[in-house]
């Protein structure tokens, strides 16, 4: 049984999916639930840290403030308790890292992000998940 359950969304739909599963499955098994919102800076790395730099993540962090508001508002409408994180860097490293750090018993993504270019240019956070986190995962799918 997980006790301790980590869900990264990013605010596409089937993240929304991700959630969904990983607040029914905290409710069923009264396990304790945490949210990650990674904004993910690895298309970044190579621009000047300037002004445009801080405004492209300032405007993604809002989004992910956005998505952990709506997600504790899904998760008390279904009596779940929620801890939630943001973090920035490569999505599937933060994942693994925050998993690690709350000793997290499954973690459950959505089986690809927001679109295809992320997947072109970042690789599939699902798979970098699948392979390198020691803890059970659960990928959900469209």
């Amino acid at each position: 049984m997980f006790l301790n359950i980590l869900v990264a969304i990013d605010g596409s739909k089937i993240s929304e999916k991700a959630l969904d599963v990983a607040i029914e499955e905290a409710h069923s098994k009264k396990a304790s639930l945490s949210v990650l919102y990674v904004v993910e800076t690895g298309l970044f790395t190579h621009l000047p840290m300037d002004n445009t730099w801080e405004l492209i993540y300032s405007v993604l962090e809002k989004e992910g403030n956005t998505a952990i508001e709506k997600a504790l508002e899904k998760a008390k409408s279904k009596g779940v308790t929620v801890k939630s994180f943001i973090a920035s860097g490569h999505a599937g490293e933060e994942i693994c890292k925050k998993s690690n750090e709350i000793g997290a018993e499954l973690i459950i993504v959505g089986s690809h992000g927001k679109g295809d270019v992320d997947r072109l240019l970042l690789g599939s956070v699902s798979t970098y998940v699948v392979t390198h986190s020691k803890t059970t995962t659960m990928v959900v799918r469209a």
